[in-house]
C-alpha cells in the first residue's frame, strides 16, 4: 500500500476510470454536505480573485484498489473509500461545464468541451469506459445523463439535486463576482483540492485499510489540541496557569463553547479564513514563536481568558452589566444564530479595552440586526454572510468610530442592506412565512408588536404563541368570495390568495389556533379581539379581510419595521440595478428537477411579484434557464410565450416531452409532476415550516394530555370532512400503531391538526425518528415526505426512496412523480380508506427496511 498527496488534476488525469463497486451505498451527500464544500471553494476562489495565492484545501482520502486492465490500455481502480467526495467533484465540473457552455462569452463551446474531455470522460472509449468515474449501478443512469448533458440530466435523486446544486450556486457566484469567476473555480476544483490517494498493492486486504480509516475512535477536539500544545510549553507555570486561569474557562464555557472561542480568537485577531477544523494548527503558528517565554504565554492565556468573559455574555446577555448594551444583545440572542459572534466579539473587546463606549458598541450591534432583519424581511440570499461576519472585525476601518465603522462596512453596494422603500415593498409582496427560520420569524412579529408600547406588554415567555395566518392557508368558499371582489380581470380568487397568504400583512402571533382553524373571519374577530396583542386588536377591528386591508396592514407595519430595525447609509440604489426578486426566479427554475412544470402564479408568490411581470420577464430576457418549464395554472404553453432572441428555437413541448412532462390527451401537462411555490421555496433551501415532531415517553403527563387533545382533535376534523372514509381511515391508523414497536402516531399543533406516521427505534432520539406518511383530514391528501426521509437512513438512498415510491404507485388511486423524490408529493385521503389493506402491506415493508438497517460504522454517519 502506498499514500500520496495529489491534487484532484493528477488524480484523475490518463487513460482510467474509477468505478464504485456494485455493493456500496449510492450517492448520499445532500444540501448540507453540498454547503459545507462549496464554502470551501469560496474561500479559495474568492482569495485568487483578490490577487492572493490560496494555500490547498486538504479534501480527505480516497482509497483505490487495481482492477482489470481494460482493452487499450485503460487501468480501473474500483473505489473503496471517499466514492462521495470524488463523485461530487465530477458533478461540480460537470455543471461548470453546462454552465460555461450556455453563457455568450467569446470561447466559452471550446472550454467547456475541454473540461468535458479533460475531466470527465475517456475521449476515445466507449459505453461504460468512456466514464472517467463509474458508479454504482443505481446511480449510472442519472449521473451518466448529467455527463452527456441529455434532457434527463438534474433529477430528483441524490446525483440529480447536487447537479442542480452547483448549477445553482455557479450562477450566483457569476452574478456577484463576474469576470474571471468560472476560471477561478475550475482552477480551485482541479488544483487546490488536496487529496490523500491510498493505493492498494494486489493481494492487500482493502477492507481492513478501509476499517483502519473509519474507525478511529474518538477524536481530540480542536481546543483539545491546543490545551496539550500549550501547556507543554509551560512546564514551570503550567499547574498554576491551568488551575487560575485554563481551568475555569473550560467549565464556564464547556467543550464546545471553549472550541468556539479559539476559534472566534482567532477571528478577532484577523485571521477571518480559519476553519474550525484549522484551529489548532493556526493557532499552534501564532504562539510557536513564543516557545521558552512562559511568561508571554501565561499573558497570552489571560488574553484568552478575558475573551472568554466576554464570549459568555453573547451566549448568555444577562451577564451584561450595561442596560442598552443587554438589552440589545437579548435581540440578536433572540433573533438566534452565531453569524454575529464574530462581530459582537470584537465590539466588547473593545469597550472591555477601552477603545469604545457601550453606548457606540449597542449601537453598532443595533445597525447588525437592522441588515439581518431587512434581509430576512426582503428574502435576501443568506449565502456568503457568515464570510461577511468574519471579516468584519479586521475589515472595518479602525480609524472611525465603532458604530460608524459597522454602519458603513454594511452599506457598501455590494452587502445588500435594503432600504426603507426596499423593506416596505418586501413586507408588502414577499411570503414572509417562507423566510428565515421559524424562530426569526417569531421573534420579528414580537419586535413589531412591542412596538405598540401597551401598557400591559405580553410575557412573550410564558405566552406560547405562534405564528398564524388570519386568510388560511386553505381557504373555505367563504373567503373566496370575499377574495373574488378584490381579484383583478383574469385573475382567480384563489390566485389572488397565493400572493397574499404568507406575507407579513396577513400573518399574526396567537396562542389560539385550533380556535382560529378556518373559520370565516366573523369568527375570527371574535376570538382575536379578545387577544391580549394590539396587534391582534387591530385586525378584529377591521370589518372584512381582503386584499386592501391585508396590504393596508403590510403598509403599517412596514412603518414599524424601518422604525426599529436601521437601514443603510445612503438610501438611494442605482436605478439601473435588476430587481433582486429576477434573481430568485432564475435560482428557481435552475433548482427545478427535470421532468416538472411550475405557473407564472407559482413563480410569483415565490418571489412576490404578480403573473403578468413574470410572464413579460421571461419573455423578454434571453438566457434564462428553464424559461420553457413556466407554464399557465391549466398546464399548457402560454400563447404570449416567446423564445428571446429565439436562442432555442421550436416548440417548448418538445424540450418538456424530452425530460420527462408527462401530457394527457389534450395538452394538459399532468398536475402530479407542477410544482408549487411551497416546493420551489423548499427546493431553494428555504425553511418550509416543517408540522409536528416525534413524542417521546419522557414527555410530562400535561404534555401526553396535549398529545391526546391534539388526536381528539383529529379524528373531529377527520369525521367533519371526510365523514365516509373517517372510520376506515382510523382502522388503518390502527393498524400502524400494530406493525410493530416503535409505530405510533404524532399529531401536529397547526389549525389543521395533522397526524404523522412515526417510527422510532429502540433507544433512537427524536431527531432519528422517521416518519413517511402525513394525514390532512380538512384537506383531505395523504403527504408522502420523501423530503425528510431523504435525510434519514436508510431513506437517505434514493434508491430505496424510488422503491418506496414505485410501490405505493402500485396502488390505484395513488400517482406520485418520481421527480418530485425529495419533496413531499401527496395522494387523496380516500384511498386509505379503499386500499387499506394494499397499503398496509407498503408499510410493513418500510418498517422492515428501518428495523433492518444498520449504519455501516455503528454512528450513523453518511459514508465517505
Amino acid at each position: 500500500m502506498r499514500a500520496q498527496e495529489i491534487t484532484f488534476l493528477k488524480l484523475v488525469q490518463g487513460e482510467k476510470q474509477f468505478q464504485v463497486p456494485l455493493y456500496q451505498r449510492t450517492y448520499s451527500w445532500t444540501r448540507k454536505q453540498l454547503e459545507r464544500l462549496w464554502d470551501d471553494l469560496i474561500d479559495l476562489v474568492e482569495q485568487q480573485l483578490d490577487g492572493a495565492s490560496p494555500a490547498s484545501h486538504f479534501l480527505g482520502s480516497v482509497v483505490l484498489a487495481p482492477g482489470q486492465l481494460q482493452a487499450g490500455g485503460m487501468q480501473r481502480w474500483l473505489v473503496v473509500d471517499g466514492q462521495q467526495r470524488l463523485t461530487t467533484i465530477m458533478l461540480a465540473l460537470t455543471a461548470l461545464r453546462d454552465h460555461i457552455r450556455d453563457s455568450t462569452a467569446e470561447g466559452s463551446a471550446r472550454t467547456a468541451d475541454r473540461i468535458h474531455r479533460q475531466y470527465l470522460v475517456n475521449e476515445f472509449l466507449e459505453g461504460d469506459e468512456h466514464f472517467r468515474l463509474l458508479p454504482t449501478q443505481a446511480d449510472r443512469a442519472s449521473f451518466g445523463a448529467c455527463i452527456h448533458n441529455s434532457p434527463r440530466s438534474g433529477g430528483a435523486d441524490n446525483i440529480g439535486a447536487a447537479y442542480r446544486f452547483f448549477r445553482g450556486v455557479l450562477a450566483d457566484g457569476q452574478d456577484q463576482y463576474g469576470e474571471g469567476w468560472t476560471t477561478a473555480v475550475e482552477l480551485a476544483l482541479r488544483d487546490l483540492l488536496s487529496i490523500v490517494e491510498i493505493t492498494a498493492e494486489r493481494g492487500d486486504n482493502v477492507y481492513r485499510i478501509f476499517e483502519s480509516i473509519n474507525n478511529t475512535g474518538v477524536g481530540l477536539s480542536q481546543s483539545d489540541l491546543l490545551r496539550n500544545y500549550v501547556f507543554m510549553l509551560l512546564p514551570g507555570r503550567g499547574e498554576r496557569v491551568y488551575e487560575q486561569l485554563w481551568l475555569p474557562m473550560q467549565q464556564q464555557l464547556g467543550p464546545k463553547n471553549l472550541e468556539l472561542l479559539v476559534w472566534l480568537d482567532l477571528v478577532v485577531r484577523g485571521e477571518s479564513k480559519t476553519k474550525q477544523t484549522d484551529i489548532y494548527r493556526v493557532q499552534q503558528q501564532r504562539l510557536e514563536p513564543l516557545a521558552g517565554n512562559e511568561e508571554a504565554l501565561e499573558k497570552e492565556i489571560g488574553e484568552l481568558a478575558r475573551r472568554a468573559e466576554l464570549l459568555r455574555r453573547i451566549l448568555d446577555p444577562a451577564l451584561e452589566p450595561h442596560d442598552e448594551l443587554r438589552r440589545q444583545l437579548r435581540h440578536l440572542a433572540s433573533w438566534g444564530g452565531r453569524i454575529h459572534y464574530p462581530i459582537a466579539l470584537h465590539l466588547l473587546d473593545l469597550v472591555d479595552s477601552g477603545r469604545a463606549e457601550a453606548d457606540e458598541a449597542t449601537e453598532a450591534l443595533g445597525y447588525v440586526e437592522g441588515f439581518l432583519v431587512r434581509r430576512m424581511l426582503c428574502q435576501a440570499s443568506t449565502q456568503s454572510l457568515n464570510r461577511l461576519f468574519m471579516s468584519m472585525p479586521g475589515d472595518m476601518e479602525s480609524d472611525r468610530p465603532a458604530a460608524e465603522a459597522v454602519r458603513r462596512y454594511l452599506s457598501s453596494r455590494r452587502r445588500g442592506w435594503p432600504t426603507d422603500a426596499e423593506v416596505t415593498e418586501g413586507i408588502r409582496s414577499k411570503p414572509f412565512y417562507w423566510n428565515g427560520q421559524a424562530q426569526q420569524r417569531a421573534y420579528v412579529l414580537q419586535r413589531l408588536e412591542e412596538s405598540y408600547g401597551s401598557a400591559e406588554p405580553v410575557d412573550f415567555n410564558r405566552a406560547k404563541l405562534t405564528v398564524e395566518h388570519v386568510l388560511p392557508q386553505r381557504p373555505a368558499q367563504a373567503w373566496l368570495d370575499v377574495l373574488a371582489e378584490d381579484s383583478d380581470d383574469g385573475q382567480t380568487p384563489q390566485e389572488l390568495h397565493d400572493l397574499l397568504v404568507h406575507t407579513l400583512g396577513n400573518l399574526t402571533l396567537s396562542a389560539e389556533n385550533s380556535k382560529l382553524s378556518n373559520h370565516p373571519f366573523q369568527r375570527k374577530q371574535q376570538i382575536l379581539e379578545a387577544s391580549a396583542l394590539r396587534m391582534n386588536q387591530e385586525i378584529a377591528a377591521t370589518p372584512r379581510w381582503g386584499r386592501n386591508e391585508i396590504l393596508e396592514r403590510a403598509d403599517n407595519l412596514a412603518s414599524r419595521a424601518v422604525a426599529l430595525w436601521a437601514g443603510p447609509e445612503g438610501e438611494q440604489r442605482a436605478g439601473s440595478e435588476e430587481w433582486a426578486g429576477w434573481a430568485d426566479l432564475r435560482a428557481a427554475l435552475i433548482a427545478m428537477p427535470t421532468g416538472t412544470w411550475t405557473t407564472y402564479g407559482d413563480i410569483a408568490e415565490l418571489i412576490g411579484s404578480h403573473p403578468v411581470p413574470v410572464g413579460n420577464f421571461l419573455a423578454t430576457k434571453a438566457g434564462v434557464h428553464g424559461a420553457y418549464r413556466v407554464l399557465t395554472a391549466a398546464g399548457r404553453v402560454s400563447g404570449a410565450f416567446r423564445w428571446p432572441n429565439d436562442e432555442y428555437g421550436g416548440n417548448p413541448l418538445t424540450l418538456l416531452h424530452a425530460e420527462g412532462v408527462p401530457f394527457d390527451a389534450s395538452g394538459k401537462a399532468r398536475s402530479s409532476h407542477r410544482l408549487t411555490a411551497e416546493d420551489l421555496a423548499s427546493l431553494l433551501g428555504k425553511e418550509v415550516p416543517e408540522v409536528g415532531t416525534s413524542s417521546s415517553t419522557s414527555e410530562s403527563a400535561s404534555a401526553s394530555r396535549t398529545v391526546e387533545a391534539r388526536a381528539a382533535r383529529f379524528t373531529e376534523l377527520l369525521r367533519a370532512n371526510q365523514p365516509d372514509a373517517a372510520d376506515a381511515i382510523l382502522a388503518f391508523l390502527r393498524s400502524w400503531e400494530e406493525l410493530a414497536p416503535g409505530c405510533h402516531l404524532d399529531y401536529g399543533k397547526a389549525t389543521e391538526t395533522s397526524c404523522f406516521l412515526m417510527l422510532s427505534k429502540e433507544s433512537a432520539s427524536r431527531a432519528a425518528a422517521i416518519w413517511p406518511f402525513t394525514l390532512y383530514p380538512v384537506f383531505g391528501t395523504v403527504e408522502v415526505v420523501f423530503q425528510y426521509m431523504r435525510s434519514r437512513p436508510p431513506f437517505d438512498d434514493s434508491g430505496l426512496r424510488q422503491d418506496f415510491m414505485a410501490r405505493l404507485n402500485g396502488v390505484p388511486g395513488i400517482e406520485l412523480a418520481e421527480a418530485k423524490l425529495e419533496l413531499r408529493p401527496s395522494f387523496p385521503l380516500e384511498v386509505l380508506a379503499t386500499r387499506s389493506e394494499d397499503i398496509v402491506s407498503i408499510m410493513a415493508w418500510f418498517v422492515q427496511q428501518v428495523t433492518a438497517y444498520e449504519p455501516p460504522d455503528g454512528h450513523g454517519q453518511i459514508a465517505l
